[in-house]
């Protein structure tokens, strides 16, 4: 699908006919000096109302053809397709027509409200504020016109995931451009596939307890659906899993509603703070995968000190990691696992009882595998960060017995420059990783220590390093190449080196000092005397 007007030029190597750094650019250089969290939801809701304005399209026009004008309006034949009702003051058409009018934001105000109206699944989710005077109605005019010109509904745009690429993007986009704030509700894609791929979530009840835009969710699926074919989900696709997620922002809580709405997927998706207001108490998941805000001070956690989810201890009051620890070991089933990050401080702090809670952890057999994960992946934190995974059970099915053993990985050295500032985990990365945590957890003759990469230590030897987890402790260095080059020679040559090293060494003191005496200054004793 590409784009109508020459500066959206697609190039052919884009897998799904648009490029998207240019939709970006275009949409941002329309953003003039609005603040790119607000901006946020102004282009992702006319995205999201230009995808279900597209599929509707396409159905409204087999049906006219089919059954007539009458039935072309009836909601049911769209509902019973999964394809969202667009009433006729919310089609794109229409709102395309008016962009370049005074009242374009009112229009776009009331065509937000009407499909809330009539699909109850998006009841208080879009963004209904396009009429508010702060927002310039040209600028958003020219949006309608450049998301207008973007097949992202219709069958072969829902075949190519058009739409999933363009919002997954933007969400990225938008989380560097809003620096901090932004990644807070935002996980990079490949730490997201990284901790899917090792978990595999197959079927189940699937539980992130802080998420954000919906990522872990909706990697879960497309993981499922990439792997129908194989042994582990029976070809199922998504019959077999069920999603529980909370959200504590409600702008973040709408995105994350939005995610999965265009792709389809259902999920029990609750607004509030977890610790004080937990929407899914009696929930005991077989997956929590999950992201928690890095070091939380003010989590009001003076509030919670006798709270029965503190199994393993109470969690220091001015920093909420191994508060989301116990909250995810708490609703874990009793055969669940759970993957999730972490800063690099929860695996080796003793500040304020961290210690003795991760001890009391490991002790109870929890620790499956840790991950320590190369710097740059984040938008919102340069904090170094790892993942842990967690399993209730770790005697059970089809795996082998791990207890008193712990897997631990060093990727540091891992992943590619995306650009100056972030870094990603590449395919090869995440296959390489996952696949040595697979082979471990099923005892196959695959899996190897490798020196500075992996090693399985036992409980003893993490009990002689104090319980703390981080893998650099356990896989050791990695081995220096060999560059083929004999032990002599070398030394004879590095000690020439040293030589006229420590020459010029001399011969710029000199020049210093005689410079240096020449303005009054000399550097001697003797001549300072």
């Amino acid at each position: 699908m590409s784009t109508r007007k020459p500066s959206h030029a697609v190039p052919s190597r884009s897998p799904i006919g648009i490029d998207e750094s240019e939709l970006w650019a275009t949409a941002n250089a329309l953003r003039g000096s609005m603040d790119a969290a607000e901006y946020k939801h102004v282009v992702l809701g006319l995205i999201f109302l230009k995808y279900i304005s597209d599929a509707f399209e396409e159905r409204h026009a087999a049906v006219l053809a089919e059954w007539g004008a009458e039935a072309a309006e009836d909601p049911d034949e769209y509902t019973a397709e999964s394809i969202f009702w667009v009433p006729p003051e919310a089609r794109w058409a229409r709102l395309k027509a008016q962009a370049r009018q005074p009242t374009v934001g009112q229009l776009v105000d009331d065509a937000m409200a009407g499909v809330e109206r009539d699909n109850p699944a998006l009841k208080d989710v879009l963004p209904k504020d396009y009429g508010r005077p702060a927002l310039d109605k040209q600028r958003l005019g020219q949006l309608i016109d450049m998301v207008g010109n973007i097949a992202l509904g219709d069958e072969a745009a829902r075949a190519n995931d058009v739409l999933g690429r363009v919002y997954e993007y933007f969400l990225g986009q938008f989380a560097g451009a809003e620096g901090k704030k932004g990644g807070e509700f935002y996980t990079p894609r490949c730490v997201v596939r990284l901790l899917v791929e090792m978990l595999e979530p197959y079927s189940g009840r699937v539980y992130d307890p802080c998420c954000g835009s919906s990522g872990m969710f909706v990697q879960s699926v497309e993981f499922i659906d990439a792997h129908a074919t194989g042994n582990g989900n029976g070809g199922q696709a998504r019959g077999g899993i069920s999603i529980y997620g909370q959200e504590s922002n409600y702008t973040t809580w709408r995105l994350a509603r939005m995610n999965l709405a265009i792709r389809g997927i259902e999920g029990q998706i609750a607004h509030g703070d977890s610790f004080h207001n937990d929407r899914h108490p009696d929930l005991k998941a077989d997956f929590i995968l999950a992201n928690p805000p890095f070091n939380v001070k003010d989590w009001g956690g003076d509030r919670l000190t006798e709270d029965p989810r503190w199994q393993y201890g109470a969690p220091p009051k001015g920093n909420a990691n191994f508060a989301w620890v116990q909250h995810i070991v708490h609703h874990l089933a009793p055969t669940g696992s759970a993957g999730f990050v972490l800063a690099n401080g929860s695996m080796s702090s003793n500040q304020s009882g961290e210690g003795d809670i991760r001890r009391n952890l490991i002790e109870a057999d929890l620790v499956d595998c840790m991950v320590a994960l190369p710097g740059q992946l984040f938008y919102s934190t340069q904090i170094p960060a790892c993942l842990w995974f967690l399993s209730r059970d770790r005697s059970r099915g089809k795996l082998r017995d791990r207890r008193s053993e712990v897997l631990f990985i060093d990727a540091r050295q891992l992943g590619s420059m995306a650009d100056r500032t972030h870094r990603e985990l590449t395919a090869e990365d995440i296959a390489r990783i996952a696949d040595t945590y697979h082979r471990w957890r099923a005892g196959t003759d695959g899996y190897q220590d490798q020196l500075g990469f992996c090693r399985r230590a036992p409980l003893e030897e993490v009990r002689r390093h104090d319980h703390i987890l981080t893998p650099g402790r356990y896989v050791g260095a990695p081995p220096a190449e060999d560059d083929g080059e004999p032990f002599a020679d070398k030394m004879q040559r590095l000690v020439a080196r040293l030589r006229e090293q420590r020459a010029e060494g001399a011969r710029l003191d000199a020049a210093i000092a005689g410079n240096l005496e020449s303005l009054g200054f000399p550097v001697s004793d003797k001549d300072a005397g």
